[in-house]
């Protein structure tokens, strides 16, 4: 089988460093090509992933075009499918187009009578009511968790195929570091991901926490107030940095509450297998739950709220403990010594493998082919 694997034009894969979708397909890719998937990458030129062939419109990828207004970068992610419809139009040797680009995406494959297309969902179905509420039957989807495809509309839902939950490296890694005292909440800093809940918890409750991730591409309280003092800086008004300076920043005291920018590579490994536990109190109802499964995969127990998927990923009591309001997580977070961190691992590795995922997918492609 040979499949167009399509990760879109903003990061390349692997990324630097944040990259949810591009981290996805740099996980699954290698696991497609040890049993026989031969994969052309669709994505930034500067990918280093390893593939049969790559197709890209743009050198770099084009995540700081992100944050510009929609009519100064409407045609990046066209251009990029534009490609890929070329790339398809030109060869007859593609069995099945796995396409990771939001909205443009299976927009414009289902106008396109090319290989059958299977489009993953990885992120939040209100966004676009419209367009899911009528979704295109000529393209199948899976989701990244069950609670995903509970609220998604019901034109998508008829589209599913079911869900395939997020998988890490890091399960087969078994990286093993002297554990802290610190807590740890991984991710990007914005309002759905309940930063200022995890700062004001530990600060009352007198335990340290590292907050890891940026806050609008930028790493360091500097940046950040090159855009803060500036009420003409295109990013002042931004709802991740007004989120930060209104409500998280208050917690920073460089001593219990500490926020370090993003993480990459290594370090980010070290910073998150040294954590005493990862931190979730989600304020929305998260998809997929990368930095869930990464956190079992380290044997670093997950304490969270219980939304989204995270009552998919964490067996309550004994890989992690889940809270219904901000007080009885609190409590939860004085109880997680009573947590094993090698049970944590070993549910990793039996769900959430890389092998695991790219098993699951086989069986997805060739129900797709097969229906075609």
């Amino acid at each position: 089988m040979k499949v167009l694997m399509n990760a879109g034009p903003w990061l390349s894969t692997p990324p630097p460093g944040y990259g949810g979708i591009e981290n996805v397909v740099a996980t699954l890719v290698p696991e497609l090509r040890r049993r026989g998937v031969a994969v052309v990458l669709a994505a930034a030129g500067s990918s280093t992933l390893e593939v049969d062939e790559l197709v890209s419109v743009y050198d770099e990828g084009r995540f700081s075009e992100l944050q510009k207004p929609y009519n100064q970068v409407m045609g990046i992610a066209h251009a990029h499918q534009a490609r890929v419809v070329s790339e398809l139009r030109a060869r007859d040797d593609i069995d099945l187009v796995h396409d990771h680009l939001e909205v443009v995406g299976p927009a414009v494959l289902s106008a396109f009578a090319g290989p059958p297309v299977l489009h993953t969902l990885h992120w939040d179905l209100h966004k676009h009511p419209a367009f899911y509420g009528s979704f295109p039957r000529s393209v199948a989807v899976n989701g990244v968790s069950e609670s995903q495809l509970a609220r998604a509309p019901e034109a998508l839902r008829a589209a599913s195929l079911g869900a395939i939950h997020l998988a890490t490296p890091l399960a087969d890694a078994d990286l093993r570091t002297e554990r802290g005292e610190h807590f740890v909440v991984m991710g990007r800093i914005c309002g759905l991901k309940g930063q200022h809940v995890a700062a004001r918890i530990c600060q009352k409750l007198g335990l340290p926490l590292v907050l890891a991730g940026p806050v609008c591409g930028r790493n360091s309280a500097a940046e950040l107030d090159v855009v803060a003092q500036n009420p003409y800086h295109p990013l002042h008004s931004h709802p991740d940095v007004r989120y930060h300076l209104d409500q998280v920043s208050r917690y920073l005291d460089e001593e219990l509450v500490r926020w370090v920018g993003a993480v990459g590579g290594q370090a980010r490994d070290l910073l998150y297998a040294s954590a005493r536990a990862a931190l979730f109190p989600l304020q929305w109802d998260e998809p997929g739950g990368t930095a869930v499964v990464e956190a079992l995969a380290l044997g670093v127990p997950p304490v969270g709220l219980r939304r989204g998927c995270l009552p998919e990923i964490v067996d309550h009591g004994r890989t992690g403990f889940l809270a219904d309001t901000e007080e009885e997580l609190a409590e939860w977070i004085l109880r997680v010594d009573e947590l094993d961190p090698e049970e944590c691992r070993r549910e990793a590795r039996r769900r959430f493998a890389p092998s695991v995922m790219a098993d699951r997918y086989l069986e997805l492609y060739e129900q797709v082919a097969g229906a075609r």
